[in-house]
């Protein structure tokens, strides 16, 4: 029994990785790529916008 509790962990993380790999892989892409990139677009242009007031005021 002891090959048992020895191998059972790996065993355990091995099939928790490729469920996660897999999670990861069919997020990607469709509708949620859309979100996804409509929520990058939207925090580039926040951070864009706050940046040049600043600029403006050192000139």
């Amino acid at each position: 029994m002891d090959y048992v509790s020895a191998l059972l962990p790996p065993v355990v993380m091995a099939v928790f990785f490729i469920g996660v790999i897999r999670v990861i892989v069919k997020t990607q892409g469709g509708t949620n790529k859309t979100k996804e990139d409509a929520a990058v677009d939207a925090a580039l242009a926040r951070a864009e916008s706050a940046r040049r007031p600043s600029a403006n005021t050192e000139a």
